[in-house]
């Protein structure tokens, strides 16, 4: 589970639990953020947080946190080759413009699929899928385990809540990601249900039905 947060408790979970917590790294975050030998990430491009934002995508900016990375003791399980969110052929224009500058850092690549994409959309070079688009009328949770059965990695984007996080693992989804996890009430229920996932604990909800598309 891969969330950009440097808290006491985050550190804590990534060094009783590596590799099963992390960070989603995109270049504003790149700025101000340390990479730790022992915390496992992976690099975002930023184009839905310019998308949510009505900025402009910034090129040179993900580049230059890409060069920051390469200068890291610890480099990122895979790196998210721009895309433009909710807009299926402008991301494959991008892929094709970006995939030979991205794949030269030598690290794996991961497409970003978009809303209406399906399995074919996805290039052959691509090492993982990562399952983003807009929120319009549910489709990515409409359409995730049709990736994860396709593909054998397979990344899911703006995963915030238990429930969503053991529905991705149960389809086959290799990671997540989501900001919401250290953003909530006193009541303290997401940390208390990401701790007990950490540590293997059964699904107290696992009886209410959570299922999309299938």
């Amino acid at each position: 589970m891969l969330a950009n947060n440097s808290s006491p408790i985050f550190h804590y979970w990534a060094g009783k639990h590596p590799e099963k917590v992390g960070w989603l790294v995109g270049p504003k975050a790149m700025g101000k953020t340390r990479l730790w030998n022992w915390v496992t990430y992976a690099m975002d491009n930023d184009a839905y947080t310019a998308w949510q934002n009505g900025e402009e995508w910034d090129e040179e900016a993900f580049y230059g946190a890409m060069d920051a990375a390469r200068l890291a003791a610890r480099k990122p399980e895979w790196v998210a080759v721009p895309d433009v969110v909710g807009d299926r052929s402008a991301t494959i224009g991008l892929w094709g413009e970006h995939y030979d500058r991205v794949r030269s850092y030598g690290w794996p690549v991961a497409f970003v699929v978009q809303d209406g994409m399906v399995p074919g959309d996805v290039p052959n070079e691509a090492d993982v899928v990562f399952v983003g688009g807009s929120d319009q009328q549910n489709w990515k949770w409409r359409n995730a385990h049709i990736f994860c059965e396709n593909f054998a990695r397979v990344h899911i984007g703006r995963v915030n809540g238990l429930r969503r996080l053991r529905y991705s693992e149960r389809i086959g989804a290799e990671s997540v990601d989501g900001t919401g996890w250290f953003r909530e009430g006193a009541d303290g229920l997401k940390m208390d249900g990401l701790n007990g996932w950490l540590n293997g604990l059964p699904d107290m909800q696992e009886e209410l039905v959570f299922n999309y598309g299938k």
